[in-house]
């Protein structure tokens, strides 16, 4: 990938985190300041909160090229002798 094309992913990255993370807040908010009103709205608002936070997740993931760089968490078990 150009490098010109590798920071305008980045750009495009850290504006949708920013966006998700203002997201985040406002849900949360919603959640503590009691302003659910119902068991229904309240399990919604949950599961968006649980969307977001692997999409931020997964977004980071990308966006520090852990996969790439051999940074990454996968271990090699070499069972083959």
């Amino acid at each position: 990938m150009l490098r010109k094309e590798k920071m305008q992913l980045e750009n495009v990255i850290n504006r949708l985190l920013k966006f998700i993370n203002t997201r985040l807040q406002a849900l949360s908010m919603t959640v503590t300041s009691g302003s659910v009103d119902s068991m229904e709205n309240y399990k919604y608002i949950i599961g968006q909160i649980n969307g977001l936070e692997a999409t931020k997740q997964e977004l980071s993931n990308l966006l520090e090229d852990k996969e790439q760089n051999g940074k990454g968490t996968v271990i090699d078990i070499n069972t083959k002798q």
